[in-house]
């Protein structure tokens, strides 16, 4: 039985997201609570977690797309997650110089590659609502002395 991934409920007064970037790819297996991807709205970016452990079998949305509360994001097929206690046995069986051992080194190369991947969303966040404030809201939290300059 497949679960669906959808929007949360956006915060009042918000009709849509803008997909920022997506943290795991289509045949990944994901953890309960892990972060699956961020949604940014004009007042918050939001983090929509997996629901269960499983594998991410199809993502329905593309980075960059606009979405509305409740709208399908992707499916999830529940079951155990590999956990990183089985991949290191798995790792250990795996001749070196194999199909395998490749797959299996790039996918240890995944979690950095996935936090540069939300630093650089967070940055461009903050940079975009940088660039919407007003001059002088952005004068008064300098303070007075960026002000007197």
């Amino acid at each position: 039985m497949s679960i669906e991934v959808k929007v949360p409920q956006l915060p009042e007064s918000v009709t849509d997201a803008t997909l920022v970037a997506w943290h795991k790819k289509a045949g990944d297996p994901v953890r309960r609570d892990e972060n699956l991807v961020d949604l940014e709205t004009d007042k918050v970016v939001l983090e929509v977690p997996s629901p269960t452990d499983g594998i991410l079998r199809e993502i329905k949305v593309q980075d960059g797309a606009t979405v509305t509360s409740g709208q399908l994001l992707a499916v999830l097929e529940p079951g155990q997650a590999v956990q990183p206690a089985q991949s290191a046995r798995v790792a250990q069986a795996a001749p070196a110089g194999s199909p395998v051992a490749a797959a299996q080194t790039e996918a240890a190369a995944r979690p950095a590659a996935e936090e540069t991947s939300r630093e650089a969303a967070r940055e461009t966040v903050r940079r975009r609502r940088a660039e919407d404030r007003p001059a002088a809201v952005r004068e008064a939290r300098r303070g007075p002395a960026a002000a007197a300059r």
